[in-house]
């Protein structure tokens, strides 16, 4: 199969057999999955939680701003070094995380539409210390539910993000082709390069966002290299 038809094939999968070609079909199959659900439950929670406790102060705004401000750079380096992980040995064991494992299934197969989700054995840990981290580090309780009501509202963009650009959807605006063309470059042109998903910032000040043509097709995009 070609990289064009590949890239022009629909998102498949036992709940995915509707033609999620509009933005209202392709949300009606992106909510139907767990995680979508899990963050927008812990999105949910932690919000009522801040409107609860009022009191808003310019504390709560800056927290939400370094975390968008940080978004660019927290994708890139995930991406980068914990999804192509590749298996280590040490004193006899094999490192290799779940995240990474579940992510090269994800570049074997970038149609299924339940590998384009974080795993839940990987979502669920992070939320829970993602909230504790929140309620230790920050000032006080309210400024810390701002950051998890930033931070799990983020998460959801990524997800929703990186699902709708697997779906049949085609872009509408400029900037949704933008990071659609990159992700798809990721994808089937180069896994090196094009890391970001919601924002390429970091790909561009890292030198990861070449012109497509200046780079090679690589023969390793679907496996990243792990036999």
């Amino acid at each position: 199969m070609s990289t064009e038809m590949t890239m022009s094939t629909a998102v498949t999968g036992p709940r995915s057999e509707q033609r999620a070609e509009t933005l209202g079909s392709s949300f009606a199959v992106f909510r139907s999955y767990r995680s979508p659900q899990v963050i927008a439950a812990a999105l949910t929670i932690s919000s009522a939680a801040r409107i609860a406790l009022g009191a808003w102060h310019w504390g709560d705004l800056l927290i939400m701003a370094v975390l968008v401000a940080l978004l660019p750079f927290i994708e890139w380096f995930t991406h980068v070094v914990l999804l192509h992980w590749k298996p280590k040995k040490l004193l006899g064991m094999t490192l290799d995380p779940l995240a990474a494992r579940e992510h090269r299934k994800h570049h074997l197969d970038p149609r299924a539409v339940r590998l384009i989700f974080v795993p839940l054995p990987v979502l669920i840990p992070n939320l829970v210390g993602g909230a504790v981290l929140f309620l230790l580090l920050a000032p006080n309780v309210r400024q810390g539910l701002s950051g998890m009501v930033m931070s799990f509202s983020l998460l959801m963009l990524y997800e929703w993000t990186h699902f709708l650009i697997h779906s049949r959807y085609r872009p509408k605006s400029r900037l949704y082709r933008y990071v659609w063309r990159a992700h798809r470059l990721h994808h089937y042109r180069n896994e090196r390069y094009w890391f970001g998903v919601t924002v390429h910032l970091a790909d561009h000040l890292f030198g990861t966002f070449p012109d497509k043509n200046a780079v090679p097709l690589s023969p390793t995009a679907r496996t990243l290299g792990v036999g």
